[in-house]
């Protein structure tokens, strides 16, 4: 028995040190020490805890505690993670967003409920809640001043190109109308307090301008989520149509760069330093009072190396400013520095790396015309 058993380890770390299952099957993590014994795929940790919860579809066992008798393991060998990716993820839409470890609870357990328990992509042209071009439903929203949130009606429409809400259910007009193109959404699960929570930004007169929302529902969120990036793919292949897929996948919804406190000063560089709260969407830096201010007190715009933006460790000698927060940051422009202080030298390298990472990228023609509004507002 002990020989059948040290047979099977053998065999088991065999398959495990195969390439294709070096990093997780479902959110890209490298060194998965678990695996599904009914589906076949080497997962971590995280994503085991998510098949826990779906046992009726996924068996998951440790690669490392657990017992693997030599059937298993045979499983094991004979799918692994390409052949069950080959399955599961055979004809996943473009558009559909595919999240990493690094993404939230809710997104990553959908991606995996959709693949396992509700077999999305395992057919071709598959009819799924967020590729007809339209959606309608209730996400709850935070109110602006209050703070509250209540139930609004959405209206995501490809045929119009916009995403539209209505504070009441049987209203004509709806409160807002914006074009899809502007529209940026991100899960902010943390920020907003829900575990669904849904951050959607768009531009208003050139301004950022915030809607927080969520649904109780983990699914309908997340299928919010795509139906935004599906609709955004199809109107810019009609906007773009010498673009390729994957520029055009390259160009929808993203996630903030960076987002956290740091503390400023004014243009004058005396003015005492305030804390504030500021988002790197790309090439904008806003800062808010509040994380969850709708709009932005104010912005600054990250230009490229080559077009003289730059980024500085620490404060500019004879600083005068009153600051409480002693590592800095200078973001150097060809009309201005603007300074900043962080909380801990952590967050100041980080800070740095997501300014260098901005910084090192050429600017578009589109990023160009940015730049130039930004000159002409101030």
């Amino acid at each position: 028995m002990a020989g059948g058993n040290e047979r099977s380890m053998k065999a088991l770390k065999e398959v495990w040190k195969r390439v294709e299952n070096s990093l997780c099957a479902d959110c890209g993590k490298p060194d998965p020490d678990w695996a599904s014994s009914t589906l076949g795929v080497f997962i971590c940790l995280s994503c085991s805890g998510i098949h826990r919860n779906i046992p009726s579809i996924s068996k998951v066992k440790s690669l490392k505690m657990d017992y693997w008798d030599d059937a298993q393991v045979q499983f094991l060998a004979k799918h692994g993670n390409a052949v069950t990716k080959a399955i599961y993820e055979a004809h996943i839409p473009i558009y559909y967003y595919q999240p990493t470890y690094n993404d939230c609870q809710v997104l990553r357990e959908q991606w995996i409920r959709a693949k396992y328990e509700r077999k999305e992509f395992t057919e071709p042209g598959k009819q799924l809640p967020y590729s007809d071009g339209v959606k309608e439903g209730i996400l709850w929203k935070r109110g602006r001043d209050n703070g509250q949130f209540l139930p609004r009606k959405f209206l995501l429409s490809e045929r119009e190109g916009c995403l539209k809400y209505f504070t009441k259910q049987d209203a004509k007009e709806p409160k807002i109308n914006v074009k899809i193109d502007v529209i940026n959404a991100t899960f902010q699960p943390e920020k907003i307090g829900k575990p669904n929570g849904l951050q959607i930004t768009y531009l208003k007169d050139n301004k950022t301008r915030n809607i927080f929302v969520y649904h109780e529902s983990g699914k309908e969120v997340v299928d919010w989520f795509n139906a935004i990036r599906s609709v955004q793919f199809h109107y810019l292949k009609v906007a773009f149509p010498i673009a390729s897929d994957n520029e055009i996948k390259n160009r929808l919804t993203r996630n903030f760069l960076k987002e956290g406190y740091m503390e400023k000063t004014g243009p004058k560089q005396r003015e005492a330093f305030k804390k504030r709260w500021f988002t790197l969407d790309h090439r904008r830096l806003m800062y808010f009072k509040d994380p969850l201010d709708a709009f932005a007190k104010g912005e600054v715009f990250v230009g490229s190396g080559e077009n003289g933006y730059s980024v500085q460790k620490g404060l500019p000698s004879g600083t005068q400013g009153n600051f409480s927060w002693h590592y800095g940051i200078t973001i150097v422009t060809p009309d201005r520095e603007y300074l900043f202080t962080c909380e801990t030298e952590s967050d100041q390298l980080e800070w740095i790396r997501a300014f260098t990472s901005v910084i090192n990228q050429a600017m578009t023609p589109q990023e160009y015309a940015i730049e130039a509004y930004f000159k002409f507002k101030s």
